[in-house]
């Protein structure tokens, strides 16, 4: 087994060096420090500043999406992405029990009660499938036309999918399953920038998306996250809230409802746009990477998960998975010790104490993975 482990232990060594070697660094080979002078010497470095309309308007041109509303993290987002799709406490929201506790969280803070669903296991993202049974039998129509949990009457609000890793869930199945059953879907996007389907970026299949910025991801501002949407209503009342509710004026202060400071600092936000100028060029090195794990590391009898037809990963995070929990702990055992980072994937939702009593359905698949699944070194490489 060890010499198995060696063998891909040394493939991460061919690319990244001898030293350790850490999961996912960030690259600053951009005007990163040009932009945060700039950013100093104007001495606007808080929620407001040219930077952050900047960052938003270069998240609608890489999305593709008419509107974008920068925040102080993936986590505001996300929260801020519900809270405007109109998720209210009591409400249900589904989600899968296969992701990072920052999904789970935010939809507590409203309140609302996350249902886990299963995912599949090509794309270690919510399933459609399971999302279809869950539906068919254990819900109904009210009378007000919503999706309504048929054990306890709750109203079934949205759906949050999330891109595991970069790789691109089934959403476009999931987004006309929820269409049909009047659910709003907001996309956990935070993990995929810059992956696609049929040319399409995620976080523009669902109504609203949230994407994250924070140091390990592939592109970063430190700390920080965007909400993407179509949806122009959404758009405002988002930038609106994230900006501690207040209403313009130029000098008073009025604010007309309790509100979030959630906007991203303008010092972040010039952080962010040197990244985002270099993000088709980080992308390709990430690529590279990815295809020098896909051509060697089979013949250790060790997976490598892909990207599925028609779909395009950004590859953030590489992944491989392992025969069982016992394999899988011993090559994480094997590959730490030996100056290699790698990481299991998270420990489910429905184990962890905050949302051990939170509803699930049948997750066969996310408990298959959970024992299986680990990341690979995946920072850019000069």
């Amino acid at each position: 087994m060890e010499t198995r482990f060696q063998g891909v232990v040394d493939i991460v060594r061919q690319r990244f060096g001898a030293d350790f070697i850490p999961l996912h660094a960030p690259y600053f080979g951009g005007k990163e420090k040009e932009y945060l002078i700039e950013c100093i010497d104007s001495t606007f470095v808080s929620s407001v500043g040219p930077f952050v309309n900047r960052f938003e308007d270069m998240m609608v041109e890489i999305t593709g999406a008419k509107y974008a509303v920068a925040t102080m993290n993936g986590t505001a987002a996300l929260h801020m992405a519900m809270l405007v799709a109109g998720v209210e406490s009591k409400d249900i929201v589904l989600t899968q029990a296969l992701t990072f506790v920052a999904t789970a969280n935010a939809i507590s803070y409203l309140g609302a009660t996350p249902y886990f669903i299963d995912v599949d296991l090509d794309t270690l993202g919510f399933s459609p499938d399971a999302l279809a049974i869950f539906l068919k039998n254990e819900t109904k129509q009210s009378e007000t036309g919503h999706c309504v949990l048929k054990s306890t009457g709750q109203r079934i609000k949205a759906c949050v999918p999330m891109h595991t890793f970069g790789f691109m869930c089934r959403i476009e199945e999931i987004a006309s399953i929820c269409k049909k059953h009047n659910i709003i879907v907001v996309e956990d996007a935070a993990e995929s920038l810059g992956s696609y389907i049929h040319g399409r970026h995620s976080g523009t299949f669902g109504d609203i998306s949230a994407f994250s910025f924070n140091g390990n991801k592939t592109v970063t501002s430190g700390g920080g996250g965007a909400i993407v949407t179509n949806n122009e209503e959404m758009a405002m009342r988002a930038k609106h809230l994230t900006t501690t509710a207040k209403k313009s004026h130029p000098y008073e202060f009025f604010h007309d409802e309790i509100g979030y400071n959630y906007r991203m600092p303008n010092i972040n936000a010039a952080l962010a746009c040197a990244q985002l100028e270099q993000l088709n060029e980080i992308l390709k090195n990430k690529r590279i990477t990815a295809q020098i794990y896909i051509e060697n590391i089979p013949k250790f009898e060790i997976t490598v998960i892909t990207e599925r037809l028609n779909t395009t990963a950004n590859y953030w995070l590489n992944t491989i998975q392992l025969k069982d929990k016992t394999e899988r702990d011993a090559f994480l055992k094997f590959s730490n010790d030996h100056g290699v980072m790698t990481r299991p994937i998270w420990t489910l939702m429905n184990k962890l104490p905050a949302f051990k009593d939170a509803p699930c359905g049948d997750l066969s698949n996310s408990e298959w993975l959970e024992e299986r699944i680990v990341n690979l070194p995946s920072s850019f490489q000069p």
